[in-house]
């Protein structure tokens, strides 16, 4: 019964803590797909570009990082392997 109630617990938690997020982070679909990668959030990814709360060594959220900054570079300099990766 006490894990039962834990996981419980953590459930509401991080439901909360997602809703809040969608506030913050408005467009995403935070407070639906809670950070999982459902194709709303794949395609919000590929549009808004990541947010400060996203893994970068999460490939869908690594591409992003980097198709944006080759379109911030102007695709004109390679960037090196690995730059943007925690």
């Amino acid at each position: 019964p006490a894990i039962a109630a834990a996981s419980i617990l953590a459930k509401v938690s991080r439901d909360r803590e997602m809703a809040a997020l969608e506030l913050i982070y408005p467009g995403y679909g935070i407070a639906g797909h809670k950070g999982y990668p459902t194709p709303v959030h794949l395609e919000a990814l590929a549009r808004l570009g990541p947010t400060p709360i996203h893994r970068r060594s999460f490939g869908p959220v690594r591409t992003a990082h980097e198709a944006r900054a080759a379109i911030m570079l102007g695709g004109s300099i390679p960037l090196p392997v690995g730059l943007l990766q925690d």
